[in-house]
């Protein structure tokens, strides 16, 4: 894991809550300080009721890295991605998960629940935790995200 990474948000709606819970567990093993958003159950709920308050706090720079779940991983990722300064990618498998990081700078991993064992969403998650953006040509495409028209 990237050494300077040390608090991390998480997020999720009903159908990503178990996998959100299996996520944590593993980065306070790993001595990540974690704000949890919610959702805190399977019961069912509206995600952008998490979502908004974690993108804003990544947007702030608050949280350098962010975690968000939902049964796609479309959901969250589209409320996400109305803050200027985020970049939230839907990852569904390792070489997706390293290209957002390496050339899009993805700041917000979004992990569809219904479509991975928790197993594979934590793969997906060490992968976007340990690969860097390779900025070069990527960084001014990426300025050009965060730039109002």
């Amino acid at each position: 894991m990237l050494d300077s990474l040390k608090k991390i948000a998480i997020g999720s709606d009903h159908a990503g809550y178990k996998l959100k819970e299996y996520l944590k567990e593993y980065l306070q093993k790993q001595k990540f300080i974690i704000k949890d958003f919610g959702t805190f159950s399977e019961e069912r709920m509206d995600y952008p009721d998490p979502i908004h308050p974690l993108a804003d706090a990544v947007n702030k720079n608050e949280f350098e890295r962010g975690i968000i779940i939902c049964g796609s991983g479309n959901g969250v990722a589209i409320v996400a991605n109305k803050y200027r300064m985020v970049r939230a990618a839907v990852c569904w498998s390792e070489e997706i998960t390293k290209l957002a990081r390496q050339h899009n700078d993805a700041n917000i991993i979004s992990l569809p629940a219904r479509f991975l064992t928790p197993e594979q969403g934590l793969r997906y998650l060490q992968v976007f935790l340990d690969t860097e953006f390779e900025r070069g040509r990527h960084l001014r495409r990426v300025e050009k995200i965060s730039q109002i028209i």
